[in-house]
């Protein structure tokens, strides 16, 4: 790396091959059982699968665009999908083929999509600058909130409390409260694009990912959610946009560990309160990585522009080694 520390590359093993989700890139991918996942792609489906055998189990056909993000909430057979055609959709894991919800009102791109712990209540972002609430049984728009330039990039929700985090091209990283849909802090701004953001388990940190190219930017920042003055920490290594990036639950590693995605077709691991890099792993043929999602703490699932879904396993305790195991 650039500062003179070394990575310890990943071993290379045997990848199983199962049939691909989807027919193009894979843009979002999300978690929705332990042995669930939901993905969207270009190819305007979302897709429920079985990473531990790459099976198809439900294909939801609805959107008139690309899907730009999938998420749901913990514990819920219900998924959400955001699309290019400026609309977000819910839809019922057990329930028919159709969607069983519509959310349209934004004027553009629909890029974010955070839904609530309970899955009552959902928030939108869009590239039109605009957040809203929504509520998930009925699709009503309980509020919208519009700040000049704001494009917005991604959401999550904080476990817990009512506070989203959002991710934006002004490279600004805000803090909404929900009840009001009102901006309760903002983050020092960062030198580049803010395209991906996630939340620790216990609510008490945030990650971000900066766009960037040739090493400039491209670094991951770890924000305190209660001391909101600084940033704690920066990860840097990767090469290209940081497109994805996620708290991994603990149980592997010794330390707490934050897992990223780059353009640069590799992920890596860090070591959370140091900034050290403790994994990296190439997708060789994978194309640019558009998102992470993590299954367990040794389980991770890749979205990729053109290798599909790559299931990865991390291993070890001290030196960690971090595999690709299956592709579908």
């Amino acid at each position: 790396r650039t500062d003179g520390s070394l990575e310890k590359p990943g071993p290379v093993r045997a990848v199983l091959q199962y049939s691909p989700a989807h027919t193009d890139a894979v843009t979002s991918v999300a978690t929705l059982k332990p042995d669930l996942c939901v993905s969207g792609g270009k190819d305007k489906s979302v897709v429920v699968c079985d990473w531990r055998s790459g099976a198809v189990l439900r294909r939801f056909i609805g959107h008139e665009g690309e899907i730009t993000k999938v998420s749901c909430a913990p514990d819920s057979a219900r998924l959400f999908s955001a699309s290019r055609d400026k609309t977000v959709m819910m839809w019922e894991f057990h329930g028919t083929s159709r969607p069983r919800q519509h959310f349209p009102g934004h004027d553009l791109v629909v890029t974010g999509l955070a839904v609530s712990p309970d899955a009552s209540r959902l928030c939108t972002g869009s590239r039109d600058n605009t957040v809203c609430k929504w509520d998930v049984e009925t699709g009503e728009r309980l509020g919208r909130a519009a700040i000049s330039r704001n494009l917005v990039t991604h959401l999550c929700w904080v476990p817990g409390e009512p506070y989203i985090v959002q991710a934006s091209e002004d490279k600004m990283i805000r803090i909404w409260d929900s009840r009001e849909l009102q901006v309760a802090h903002m983050f020092p701004g960062k030198r580049h694009i803010q395209t991906c953001c996630d939340v620790s388990q216990d609510g008490r940190y945030c990650v971000s990912g900066s766009g960037g190219c040739s090493g400039e930017g491209c670094e991951a920042t770890l924000w305190d959610l209660r001391q909101t003055r600084s940033q704690v920490c920066e990860y840097r290594g990767h090469l290209q946009t940081v497109a994805s990036c996620v708290f991994l639950p603990r149980g592997v590693a010794a330390a707490p560990v934050i897992a990223t995605a780059s353009y640069d077709c590799k992920v890596k691991i860090w070591d959370q309160d140091s900034g050290a890099c403790l994994a990296t792993l190439g997708l060789a043929g994978a194309g640019p990585l558009a998102s992470l999602a993590s299954c367990d703490a040794a389980t991770l699932l890749c979205g990729s522009f053109h290798g599909g879904i790559r299931l990865l396993l991390l291993s070890g305790h001290a030196d960690l080694e971090l595999q690709e195991v299956a592709a579908f």
